[in-house]
Order: structure tokens, then sequence, then C-alpha cells
């Protein structure tokens, strides 16, 4: 269990690292062009997600060492992919466009409880 965890966490923050971090201008534009209708969304916005998404991100690989870290980190991107679900929903994207964010959303839970289940809950 705890080697799966490991990899969730792994996976998790490789995944954003790679979105938000090598793709953030795709995103960009992706966020542009997917304006939530009569929303006017402020341009500081998409890169104070980048900072909260690869934050947690960091804190997930904290978390190999310091399970406390990775359910706090786990728990923080779970929401933030969360509320990415719910916009993928609002605007009406297709389903295969918000795939990622709903599997980043299972993993980062799925961490989370492995490292409470593992250190935590006795």
């Amino acid at each position: 269990m705890h080697g799966l965890a490991i990899f969730l966490q792994a996976f998790v923050a490789a995944s954003i690292f790679v979105v938000w971090g090598v793709r953030h201008s795709s995103v960009a534009e992706e966020l542009k062009r997917d304006k939530l209708p009569n929303c006017k969304l402020p341009s500081w916005l998409r890169d104070f997600l980048a900072i909260l998404k690869i934050t947690g991100a960091i804190l997930l690989l904290i978390g190999i060492n310091r399970p406390r870290a990775a359910i706090f980190g786990g728990l923080m991107v779970a929401a933030l992919m969360a509320v990415a679900v719910f916009t993928h929903m609002r605007v009406k994207n297709p389903p295969p466009k918000m795939l990622l964010a709903a599997m980043l959303l299972v993993c980062s839970l799925a961490a989370a409880y492995l490292n409470y289940r593992l250190n935590f809950a006795r």
C-alpha cells in the first residue's frame, strides 16, 4: 500500500508539473476560450491557480517522507481538481477534456486517504 501511495503522489505531481509548467501557455489559451458565461475572469487567476496546484504537487512529493504533507497536498489538489471538473461541466466541455482533472481528483484523494490510513489511523 505504501508503494501505491508513493506512485499516486508522484503521478499527480508529475502531471501537474507538465500541465502547469511545460504547457502553461496553452492552459492560458484554454482558460481564455472557456470563460464561464457572464463571468469575467481576472488575468491573475491563471497564475494564482498555477501557484496553488504546483504547491500541492510539491507537498505531495514532500509527503513521500512526511505523510502529513501528503495528506494536505492531496486534499489541496483534490479541491482544485473538483473545481476544475465543475468548471469543465459548466462550460460544457466534452468528457475527454475533463478526464485528466477527474483522474487527478481521484488519484489525489486516494493518495491522501492512503497516507492517512497508513500513518495515522490506528
